[in-house]
This record gives C-alpha cells, structure tokens and sequence, in this order.
C-alpha cells in the first residue's frame, strides 16, 4: 500500500505566460470545481509550447498525478498535455521523462495518470504545439518516503 498525499499543495508553480491574473499557483489552490470562468484555474496565453511546473522542493518517487480540467468551456486547451517528471531544469523541465499525455478531458472533468513511482523534483505539463494551458487544479500522490541526493 502507498500512502497517498498530496503534496502540490506544499510546492510552488510557475508558468511559460500567464493569461489575465490567472497565476500558476491557481493549479494548486486546492479548489478543483469552481463554476463559471476559469478564474481559480491557471491559464496560459496563447503561445508555442506551453507549459506549467511544479517544484516540489524536494525529490520524491510519484505514483499518481490527476488534473482537472476548466468547468465553463474550451475542453480543447488541455488536450495534448504531456505530463513530464523529473530533476532537470533543461528546456523549463519539459525534456523530463514523460509519465502520459491527456487526450480530450471534457469540461469540468478529471483524469488521472499511474506514474509507477517516477522519481522527481519537478513536475511539468507541456503542450508541444501553439495553444493555451488551462489547468484548474494538478495533484500528485506520491510516496512520503523521500529521495535524498
């Protein structure tokens, strides 16, 4: 048995732009469901290669990430997300090993991906293309037992 927790809530984001005031701490603020505009959610502008990334601050093995997507509309824009893990900072993070990638997540809707214990510090979700990220809220379960470098 793993014991689950969500340290997302302890790291701090940072995104490749940012769409009016929605920072990307908002993918951490511990409110998944928030209806009408996205305005609890990150949310890049519209840019090649998009990206949002966690530092946990310290290195953990992660067994599981789940994201939500926006609840008001444009289910599209976190279609394609690569959810990438790992310690390096090169490319922002983004050329970390890939845990999966999300295919259409409806509107208001939450998908979760097995990372099978993937040791990291940083985690990224990337869009290899010109679009918007969106992400309403990002959780990581991981092992509490942390990786000492």
């Amino acid at each position: 048995h793993i014991p689950e927790k969500n340290l997302a809530l302890k790291g701090t984001a940072v995104q490749s732009s940012t769409y009016k005031s929605c920072g990307a701490a908002n993918a951490i603020d511990g409110i998944r469901y928030a209806p009408g505009e996205a305005t609890s959610c990150s949310h890049t502008g519209y840019q090649l290669n998009p990206w949002w990334r966690l530092d946990l601050l310290d290195y953990y093995y992660i067994y599981k990430v789940t994201i939500t997507n926006r609840a008001d509309c444009c289910p599209e824009r976190m279609t394609g997300v690569e959810i990438r893990i790992g310690n390096s900072l090169e490319n922002n993070g983004n050329n970390n090993p890939r845990c999966g990638v999300t295919s259409l997540v409806p509107v208001g809707s939450t998908v979760s991906f097995s990372c099978g214990g993937m040791e990291g510090r940083y985690v990224n979700m990337y869009i290899p293309n010109w679009s918007y990220l969106t992400l309403c809220e990002v959780e990581y379960n991981v092992d509490i037992s942390m990786i000492y470098k």
